[in-house]
C-alpha cells in the first residue's frame, strides 16, 4: 500500500510538470508585435516600471519587478489594494505600469484603472482574458492564457502563474539585451553574496602586501628561505632581485624535491633550487579568475606583480575561499 502511495505522488508530480511545461512552450507563439510594443514602452520609460498584481499574481509581479531592476530596468512592485489608500502617489507620468491579472477582472486593479489612465501613464496588461476590463483598458495586452491549470481542481493558480513569470523574464531579458547591459552592470546591481564577490572582488582586495610578503634574495641560504616561509605562513617565498622584481619562487613542494635530490639545506643557496617562470597575476584580476588559475595548475599561492614584474603582493587560495568566492 505504501508503494502505491509513493507511485501516485510521483505520477501527480510528473503530470503537473508536463502541464506547466506545455503551457510555457505555447508562449513562443505569443512573442509578437504586442510583446515588441511592450518592450518599446519599457525601453523608452524615463521613470520606473510599476508592477501591480493581487494574490499569486502579486507574488509573481514582485519577482518580475525584482528581475527587471536587477537587469538594468528600474522597477518596483505596488500592491493595488494599497494603491487605493495612498500608494497611487508612487506612480508618476514618467512611469510605465505593468499589471498582472489572469482573469483581467481583479477588483483592486480595476478600481485604480481610471487613476492610471488619468495620469496618462503607459499601461501594459499581462492577462489570460483578452476580453476583460483590464485588457480593454490597456495600451498593450500580452496574452498569458493557459489551456488548463496544473491543479486538478482547475482552481489554484499554477500554469497561469508560471507562464506570467516566464513572460516577465522574457520582457526583462529582451530589455537587458536592448540596453547593452553588461557583466559589470550586473555586478553593480548584485554587490552582496557570492555572486557579487565573483563579479566584483579583485586580487587587490585579498592579497597580502608589504611586510606580509615572503621574499628573499637569490644569494640567500636555503635555511633563510625556510625561515621566511615559516614566519609568513604561506608555504612559499618569492625570490627577488635588487629592484624587487620577481625571478622565482620556492614552495613546500620544492623543498620535498630538494631533499629527494640530496641537497644539503645548510650548504645550498635558494637560487640553485628555486622555480623560475612561475605563475603570476595582476592585482586588477578578478579573484574568481585567480581561483580558477590555482585550481587549473594545482597551486595554492600566486605572486602579484605589476607591469614591470615588481612584487606587490601574494594571494593565497585560503584567502579567496574565505572571502566566499
Amino acid at each position: 500500500m505504501q508503494n502505491d502511495h509513493l507511485a501516485k505522488f510521483c505520477h501527480l508530480g510528473q503530470a503537473v510538470i508536463e502541464i506547466e511545461a506545455a503551457a510555457v512552450a505555447s508562449l513562443t507563439q505569443r512573442i509578437d508585435n504586442a510583446f515588441a510594443t511592450a518592450c518599446q514602452y519599457l525601453l523608452e520609460c524615463t521613470g520606473r516600471v510599476v508592477v501591480i498584481g493581487m494574490g499569486k499574481s502579486g507574488h509573481i509581479g514582485g519577482k518580475i519587478a525584482a528581475t527587471l531592476a536587477s537587469t538594468g530596468t528600474p522597477a518596483f512592485f505596488v500592491h493595488p489594494g494599497e494603491a487605493s489608500h495612498g500608494d497611487m502617489g508612487m506612480i508618476t507620468k514618467q512611469d510605465v505600469v505593468l499589471a498582472l491579472s489572469n482573469s483581467g477582472e481583479t477588483h483592486e486593479i480595476i478600481t485604480i484603472l481610471p487613476l492610471i489612465k488619468r495620469l496618462g501613464t503607459p499601461f501594459i496588461a499581462l492577462t489570460g482574458n483578452l476580453n476583460s476590463t483590464l485588457a480593454k483598458a490597456a495600451d498593450v495586452v500580452i496574452d498569458v492564457s493557459v489551456e488548463k491549470e496544473a491543479c486538478p481542481l482547475g482552481l489554484a493558480p499554477t500554469s497561469s502563474s508560471t507562464v506570467s513569470l516566464v513572460m516577465g523574464d522574457a520582457l526583462a531579458i529582451a530589455l537587458l539585451e536592448a540596453k547593452g547591459f553588461t557583466v559589470d552592470d550586473f555586478a553593480l546591481a548584485h554587490p552582496g553574496g557570492s555572486l557579487g564577490k565573483k563579479l566584483l572582488l579583485k586580487v587587490s582586495h585579498l592579497m597580502r602586501t608589504e611586510s606580509k610578503i615572503p621574499k628573499v634574495i637569490p644569494s640567500a641560504p636555503l635555511t633563510e628561505a625556510l625561515v621566511e616561509m615559516t614566519s609568513k605562513g604561506l608555504g612559499m617565498t618569492s625570490i627577488i632581485n635588487e629592484k624587487n622584481q620577481l625571478i622565482g619562487i620556492y614552495t613546500d613542494g620544492d623543498l620535498r624535491r630538494t631533499l629527494d635530490n640530496g641537497y644539503d639545506i645548510h650548504q645550498t643557496i635558494i637560487s640553485d633550487v628555486m622555480t623560475q617562470n612561475c605563475k603570476t597575476i595582476n592585482e586588477d584580476t578578478l579573484a574568481a579568475k585567480a581561483l580558477n588559475i590555482m585550481e587549473t595548475y594545482k597551486i595554492t599561492t600566486l605572486v602579484v606583480v605589476d607591469s614591470e614584474e615588481h612584487v606587490i603582493g601574494v594571494v593565497h587560495l585560503h584567502d579567496i575561499l574565505s572571502a566566499g568566492v
